[in-house]
C-alpha cells in the first residue's frame, strides 16, 4: 500500500498532554513507573481517553491515539478495521469533542493475503464515513514473516471541542449520578468465542460502535456533563476504579441495575469471567449532576447505540478511590482493578 498524506490545519498549537486507556494493574504500573516518568508526564494532569489541547486562535482540539492487535481480526459484529475507527472516535467523544480527522498506521506481516487487507481497509473506510471522520494521513510498514501476526493497526485522531466544559476526572463531584449506556461484556465475549471456536445458542455480537453522536446530543441539550469514559480494556470495573483513583472519590453501583445479556452472563460463568471486567467497544459511563439524570437518559435513549442507557449508581465523597458494588442480594463488596487482562488481544 502506498503511503499517503495531506496537510492538517496549520493553526494547531503546541500544548501537550499525555493520555492512556484502560487495562489491568500491571499495565498501570508500567505506565506510572516507566512510561510517564520517561516522557515527562505531569502527575497533576488527570489521565483521560484523550488530551484536550489549545490551538492558535482559541480553538480547543482533542487528540488521541491507539493501536489495535485484536485476534482474530474478524469477529461477529466487527473487525480490526471498524474497531480502529470506533476506538479513536470514542476516545475523542469521551473528551466531548466532535471527531474530524484520522490517521492510519498499518504494520503488515509478509504473506498477509491482499484480499484480507482490502477487506479490512474497506471496513475501516466505511466506518470512517459513517462516523463523519476523514482519513487524512498514514503510514505502511511490512515486517518479516512470523514477526507481525498478520496485521497490526494504529489510528490517531483529532476532534474539535465546541463547548467550554472541562470533561474529565477532575470535574467529578460528590453526588454525581453514574449512567451506563447499555449492556456490558459483549465485545470481549464475541472476540473470545470467535478465537476459541466457542458455540452458543445464538451468536454473541460485539457492541463495537461510535458514541460521538449521543455525547454531542447531550452537550447540545445543555447538559452539564462532568466526565465520560468508554469501557474498553478492563471493562466497567477498570474504568470506574481509574476515575475514582484519579478523583479521590468513591463510586457506589448496584449490580441489579447493570445490564448483562443472558448469553454473555452464561458465557462468563462458563469461562470464570467477571462481566464487570470484560472489555466493551461501544459502551460508556456518564457522570453529571443527579437532577439531570432523567434528561440525560432521555437524550441517550434516542440513539440505537445508547437506547438501553440506565442509571447504575452515584459518586460519594465519603471515602477515597473506592468502587463499592451492592450485590443483587444486598451485600456490598469493593471492586478492585483487574490484576491483568482477562481476555488478551481483544482490541
Amino acid at each position: 500500500m502506498k503511503e499517503f498524506a495531506c496537510p492538517l490545519p496549520a493553526d494547531m498549537g503546541d500544548t501537550v498532554q499525555l493520555s492512556h486507556g484502560g487495562g489491568g494493574v500491571m499495565m498501570h504500573r508500567l505506565l506510572e513507573r516507566v512510561v510517564f516518568p520517561a516522557l515527562g508526564d505531569d502527575p497533576a494532569r488527570a489521565h483521560h481517553d484523550g488530551a484536550v489541547v489549545d490551538a492558535v486562535g482559541g480553538t480547543r482540539l482533542a487528540f488521541t491515539t491507539d493501536t489495535y492487535v485484536v485476534r482474530p481480526r474478524f469477529f461477529p459484529g466487527g473487525d480490526i478495521g471498524s474497531l480502529a475507527v470506533h476506538g479513536a472516535v470514542n476516545d475523542l467523544a469521551m473528551c466531548g469533542a466532535r471527531p474530524k480527522w484520522l490517521s492510519v498506521g498499518l504494520i503488515l506481516e509478509e504473506g498477509l493475503p491482499m484480499d484480507e487487507l482490502r477487506r479490512v481497509l474497506e471496513s475501516l473506510r466505511r466506518a470512517a464515513d459513517e462516523a463523519g471522520v476523514t482519513v487524512v494521513t498514514g503510514d505502511t510498514k511490512v515486517v518479516d514473516r512470523g514477526k507481525g501476526d498478520g496485521l497490526y493497526l494504529n489510528t490517531a485522531a483529532i476532534g474539535v471541542v465546541e463547548h467550554s466544559l472541562d470533561i474529565g476526572p477532575a470535574s467529578l463531584r460528590d453526588g454525581d449520578v453514574i449512567l451506563l449506556s447499555g449492556d456490558i461484556g459483549r465485545h470481549g465475549i464475541a472476540v473470545m468465542a470467535a478465537r476459541e471456536g466457542l458455540a452458543f445458542e445464538t451468536t454473541i455480537q460485539s457492541d463495537s460502535a461510535p458514541l460521538h453522536e449521543p455525547v454531542l446530543a447531550m452537550l447540545d441539550a445543555g447538559l452539564p456533563v462532568h466526565c465520560l469514559r468508554d469501557l474498553t480494556r478492563g471493562g466497567l470495573a477498570a474504568a470506574l476504579k481509574e476515575l475514582m483513583r484519579d478523583s479521590g472519590l468513591t463510586a457506589r453501583i448496584r449490580e441489579a441495575d447493570i445490564p448483562v445479556e443472558p448469553q454473555v452472563r452464561g458465557a462468563c460463568e462458563m469461562l470464570g469471567l467477571d462481566p464487570l471486567q470484560v472489555a466493551n467497544e461501544g459502551r460508556m459511563i456518564v457522570f453529571l449532576p443527579a437532577e439531570m439524570a432523567e434528561k440525560a437518559l432521555a437524550v441517550l435513549r434516542r440513539f440505537p447505540e445508547t437506547q438501553n442507557a440506565v442509571k447504575i449508581g452515584t459518586v460519594s465523597a465519603e471515602q477515597k478511590g473506592r468502587v463499592v458494588l451492592e450485590s443483587v442480594i444486598g451485600t456490598r463488596r469493593v471492586v478492585e482493578m483487574p490484576p491483568g487482562e482477562q481476555l488478551p488481544r481483544i482490541c
